[in-house]
């Protein structure tokens, strides 16, 4: 059989397709989580009509569970039911304590009760509802409304699975970020999640790296820290936050006769400019901070291009001193930072109480 078939055809068939289902995929799932939060809504109202939370949990929702099994199938259980109730009063709240919501809660729900069926589905959206049930269901064990937010915003922004998006809450990525921002920055956490304007916006308090495999008292020297990075790469990105492309490993340069290679290199999409990481597997000294300042002057002066933003450098390392950075270091210094990193997960508890230190 001959083939008349342009070789692009089909692939740009396929793709559409794709992409097609791609996106009913998500609208089913999104039309599933606005359901469930009404569904909760419902179950919360008639709680609310003078029944005992005991009472009401023994025999209302164990009737609606198993009418509603028999007619939908699965997914139903007291357990689930009582999910979307929590679902709703989680984010009903939260709703109701966020600024930039449309419409308040109570507003919402008038609005809504107004509506019939498919109007109401249809209004929901205004509630914004972009991730999966699975996500939901993680999130709403999170306490802090403030935390909360940031994860969904980062989750949404980044497009983090599941998976991710329990590793980055297991890595404590709200405290530490909380850690080295201001409380200026604190408060943006919370309602646009991490944003990346300037240098200092990059570092992390601390970096953690349990994704390497290394455990926390064993020894290693500074190259096999490398290999381990670069062997998982894009777990490092990750790490690293937003708009970093990886550039390359022991690069070289010579100046005055001498040849230096700087462990990582890496280029931040958002900031415009080269980041250079040196990895230290002791504790920070003034000579590493020395160096470093070479190395970005050196990439200043002769790497970047006029239109990028000065280079900036990440020391990466397992003690440091706060006075011996700041007295090492210019007092306007905004480009050289050192950063500890380690390679077990915090504890939230300790880093916690940093933050009520700090406050």
């Amino acid at each position: 059989m001959t083939k008349i078939i342009k070789p692009d055809l089909y692939a740009r068939v396929a793709d559409l397709l794709s992409k097609a289902r791609q996106a009913v995929a998500r609208n089913v799932n999104q039309a599933m989580v606005y359901t469930y939060y009404e569904i909760g809504r419902m179950i919360v109202e008639d709680e609310q009509q003078g029944r005992q939370r005991a009472e009401y949990g023994k025999g209302v929702l164990k009737e609606l569970s198993s009418k509603l099994i028999k007619k939908f199938g699965k997914g139903f259980s007291v357990e689930n039911l009582d999910r979307m109730r929590f679902f709703y009063k989680t984010y009903a709240q939260q709703i109701s304590s966020t600024p930039l919501t449309k419409l308040s809660a109570a507003k919402s729900a008038r609005t809504i009760r107004a509506l019939s069926a498919p109007q109401q589905l249809a209004s929901l959206p205004a509630l914004n509802f972009s991730l999966s049930w699975s996500h939901y269901l993680m999130l709403m064990r999170i306490d802090n409304v403030d935390e909360r937010r940031f994860y969904e915003i980062e989750s949404n922004n980044n497009n983090w699975s599941l998976r991710e998006l329990q590793r980055q809450f297991d890595s404590s990525l709200y405290e530490r970020l909380v850690l080295s921002s201001n409380k200026k920055k604190v408060r943006k956490l919370a309602n646009k999640g991490e944003i990346v304007e300037q240098p200092q916006d990059l570092i992390k308090e601390p970096y953690v790296l349990e994704f390497l495999g290394l455990p926390e008292q064993s020894s290693y020297s500074e190259s096999e820290l490398e290999q381990k990075i670069i062997d998982k790469l894009q777990h490092f990105l990750l790490e690293l936050g937003k708009g970093f492309a990886f550039i390359g490993r022991q690069v070289r340069f010579t100046f005055d006769e001498k040849h230096f290679r700087v462990d990582l290199v890496f280029y931040n999409r958002l900031l415009k400019c080269f980041v250079l990481i040196d990895l230290k597997i002791g504790s920070l000294t003034h000579q590493d901070l020395g160096q470093m300042q070479m190395y970005t002057n050196y990439y200043d002066r002769f790497v970047k291009l006029p239109e990028e933003n000065k280079t900036i450098g990440i020391i990466l390392c397992r003690a440091k001193n706060k006075a011996l950075v700041e007295i090492t270091l210019p007092e306007d210094n905004k480009t050289i930072f050192a950063g500890k990193y380690q390679t077990i997960l915090p504890s939230k508890t300790d880093l916690q109480k940093l933050i009520e230190s700090k406050n």
